[in-house]
């Protein structure tokens, strides 16, 4: 028995007890909760249902709770119903209705923890979003890691989502990157509001290998072909640095494009058509101070330049357009600014900017090894890149570690921690727990111990059993709630101190395969279903965190 149909049984039982009372159905919730007792003796889940719809049914919510415990006590799968407090109900299952889910797990595979908890919401999910100007630095890494472990979150909890990189492709700091390769390709000094880094001489010296002739060239005729060449390089080391980084997205949208394709243009009437715009001194304005922003914005400037904004504003109009309910930007520590004015462009085009507009910022990450910073990058300048960390750690010690801890504080790595084949480094410790029960099913095959195509659930009565159970019954809940939250490290973090500890456990208190001569026990079968679905149950989370689950190690 799951948590949900545990809730559904409660559910049940209170409308039985409602109708043979005499008492309205309709005062019951259309869905319940049953939530695990701090305390493990006060039983294996509790419902505060009673305490709930008892006022409102007119009843003591004591004598309510009373009935129900009564009613669910005739239930096959409860063991036991007390009552405590003012009428909270600690349910205990029976050993065989609480042992069954392991198959339950199995039956589900590689869909167990998958729910339709955001099913119907088509969200629009962006995130990295770096200039094409330079590599992948360790800021934008971590939005890599945590955006792609939140598109995989929210695809489990139902949602339909599109994830996409905005490529900000217009503007000067394209000219800057021009100016600086064209400086490089000359031998040049790069400028003094340029870009450094070996890249650069790397990328300018590409583009020499196909179009020798550019060296010497006049700057108006050599800058646009280094901006459009050195353009479409970058941006492929940036595409092949995520790809390496298990990172994919569904769309790479141009900033260009809007600006070429008149949705600056269409925007701006489309806000003007809500009310929103105003002229005053030959430029174009939105009044963003109608929905709480500091100031209004300017779209287009007197002398008809279109501002970053005005491009901000096509971008979300555009994205609302294509379809999306709901869009998240996941932006850099120094982009707190942007909050008002982004939910101020969804109030004025007419949305609910609580509702159709989402905008997380992520904290700054520092790398250090053995407590000491770790050198800033040659290749980069002053910069760590994706693919030194990659390098350095292996993706999935730095996935999981820039995924792991919330976005709202600041994140300090020291890779040599993070690389630690022990117990200490939360990524070892994990996959280490995966890679166990493989060991251990395989040995179970050497010696023929099978684990059946059935099962004794009332076997799995030891407390460790017991609790293991539980602890894989939460996982569609822990889904459901990293994406309704947007916290996808609560996986991180029920993987590590809940599956893989409650895991170690089992293990170390239940004996599994025979030791030597002694005969095949009972218990070994249900036992090796419960590992089984461990092992699932431990793969399914990794892969929400884009981490692998190794069988070996």
């Amino acid at each position: 028995m799951t948590p949900a149909n545990l809730a559904d049984t409660v559910l049940s039982a209170a409308r039985a007890v409602f109708e043979t009372r005499g008492l309205d159905v309709a005062l019951l919730p259309v869905t319940t909760t049953v939530e695990r007792p701090r305390n493990p003796e006060h039983g294996d889940y509790a419902s505060n249902l009673a305490m709930q719809v008892a006022k409102k049914a007119g009843v003591a919510p004591r004598e309510l709770a009373t009935a129900l415990a009564e009613e669910l006590g005739r239930r096959d799968e409860i063991a036991a119903v007390e009552i405590a407090g003012p009428g909270f109900l600690n349910i205990r299952l029976e050993n065989a209705a609480l042992g069954a889910f392991a198959g339950l797990v199995l039956t589900a595979g590689a869909a167990y923890g998958r729910n339709t908890a955001l099913a119907g919401e088509r969200v629009n999910l962006e995130f990295v979003s770096a200039n094409p100007t330079g590599p992948i630095h360790l800021g934008h890494t971590r939005w890599a890691a945590v955006g792609d472990s939140l598109r995989r979150v929210l695809s489990a909890a139902g949602a339909e989502v599109t994830s996409e990189y905005y490529v900000n492709d217009a503007g000067v700091q394209m000219d800057k990157f021009a100016r600086s390769l064209f400086a490089a390709a000359n031998g040049q000094a790069a400028p003094e509001d340029g870009y450094g880094g070996d890249y650069i001489a790397e990328i300018a010296q590409q583009i020499l290998s196909v179009d020798p002739g550019l060296a010497g060239q006049p700057a108006e005729t050599a800058l646009p072909v280094f901006m459009a060449r050195g353009y479409e390089l970058m941006l492929a080391e940036i595409r092949e640095s995520l790809d390496r980084f298990g990172v994919h997205f569904d769309v790479w949208f141009s900033e260009q494009t809007l600006h070429n394709g008149g949705a600056v243009e269409h925007a701006i009437e489309t806000l003007r058509k809500q009310g929103h715009i105003f002229d005053d001194g030959g430029a174009v304005w939105l009044r963003t101070t109608d929905f709480t922003d500091d100031k209004d914005r300017v779209l287009i400037r007197s002398n008809g330049e279109k501002t970053y904004f005005a491009a901000d504003a096509a971008y979300y109009i555009n994205k609302r357009e294509r379809g999306f309910d709901r869009c998240i930007y996941l932006l850099g520590a120094d982009h707190h600014g942007y909050i008002g004015r982004l939910k101020a462009i969804a109030a004025c085009a007419g949305d609910d900017p609580k509702q159709n507009i989402e905008i997380l910022i992520g904290q700054l990450v520092n790398l250090v090894r053995a407590g000491q910073p770790v050198r800033l990058s040659k290749r980069a300048g002053n910069i760590i890149t994706l693919d030194e960390l990659v390098e350095a750690v292996g993706a999935d010690a730095a996935r999981y570690s820039l995924a792991r801890s919330s976005t709202d504080s600041m994140l300090t790595l020291d890779i040599e921690e993070i690389t630690r084949n022990s117990s200490e480094n939360p990524v070892f410790y994990v996959q280490y727990a995966h890679a166990r029960i493989c060991s251990l099913l395989k040995n179970a095959e050497e010696k023929k111990v099978a684990r059946g195509e059935d099962y004794d659930p009332a076997l799995l009565s030891h407390e460790r059993e017991r609790n293991l159970l539980k602890t894989l019954g939460d996982f569609p809940g822990v889904v459901a709630t990293a994406a309704e939250l947007r916290e996808p490290h609560r996986i991180a973090v029920y993987l590590e101190e809940r599956v893989a500890t409650d895991y170690h456990r089992f293990y170390d208190a239940c004996q599994v395969l025979p030791k030597g001569d002694e005969p095949v026990s009972e218990y070994a079968a249900p036992r090796l279903w419960l590992m089984e679905a461990t092992r699932t149950v431990l793969a399914n989370g990794l892969d929400l965190l884009g981490v692998s689950a190794p069988e070996r190690m």
